[in-house]
């Protein structure tokens, strides 16, 4: 399927590695041209460099905190009419004791997966509108339709970013301008794994055991290949997808067992 993307402009936050990079390539594959932005300049550019000689598409890069304002100027400056947005806040975290955590680090999380986020989608969606196409994507975790032990500030701010645009799309789509989220879960990434050995540890069990009991959940029994969610992405972003917005697209193997 020819998904009708050639020639469009995608920013991509967290691109260096793992799921955002699987999206640019599946991006780069349908002919968009691409900002990517990652705090590791030489993983970036390495990435950049790998897309560029695979599909051909403009890669430029930004080296930087997404979450940083100042950061959104510079991207903007590169990428000023973006077709698509894909926010991923590229923070690992490990779980952790809720009753140890102050406000300031419940307001770290508010501000990695709710406001940097929303800073971007104010920023970009009225040209959107007014070009009458735009895809913004925000990339999440399955675990936000069934919260995890250890992960409640993630989950807070997460949810907080999925009410939210779910009533910004509603203003947006009849633009041609649509707001999705996508929920993976058991896919082979580096920030898997660091999540995995934070339970590991604070279970006092072995990452290999903390595995299998996943996997074991998992009637896909398997890690997903990156691509399996890149892919997704790129079909969301695509012409045919116009009528889809405003939804919390888990993608994990069947572990989520809610008809919902």
């Amino acid at each position: 399927m020819d998904l009708g993307l050639r020639g469009r402009s995608a920013i991509v936050s967290a691109a260096s590695k793992g799921l955002s990079k699987a999206c640019a390539l599946s991006l780069a594959r349908e002919g968009v041209d691409l900002v990517l932005i990652a705090r590791t300049a030489d993983t970036l550019e390495a990435t950049a460099a790998e897309i560029r000689g695979a599909t051909g598409v403009n890669v430029q890069t930004v080296a930087a905190d997404i979450h940083d304002e100042a950061t959104h100027d510079r991207i903007l400056d590169l990428c000023p009419e973006p077709d698509i947005l894909i926010n991923n806040p590229g923070v690992r975290q490990v779980p952790g004791d809720f009753r140890t955590w102050s406000r300031a680090e419940w307001q770290h999380w508010i501000d990695v997966h709710f406001f940097s986020a929303i800073r971007l989608i104010q920023r970009v969606s009225p040209g959107m509108a007014e070009r009458k196409f735009g895809r913004i994507v925000n990339m999440s975790v399955s675990f936000i339709k069934f919260p995890q032990v250890g992960f409640a500030h993630s989950h807070a701010a997460r949810l907080a970013l999925s009410g939210a645009v779910a009533a910004i799309s509603r203003e947006l789509i009849p633009h041609n301008v649509t707001i999705n989220t996508v929920c993976p879960g058991l896919f082979d990434t580096d920030a898997l794994h660091t999540n995995l050995h934070g339970h590991a540890e604070r279970r006092d069990t072995s990452y290999e055991a903390i595995l299998a009991e996943r996997l074991g959940t998992c009637p896909a029994g398997r890690l997903a290949d990156p691509t399996e969610c890149g892919d997704l992405v790129a079909y969301l972003c695509s012409a045919q997808a116009g009528f889809m917005s405003a939804q919390n697209i888990v993608n994990d193997g069947g572990v989520y067992q809610g008809i919902f």
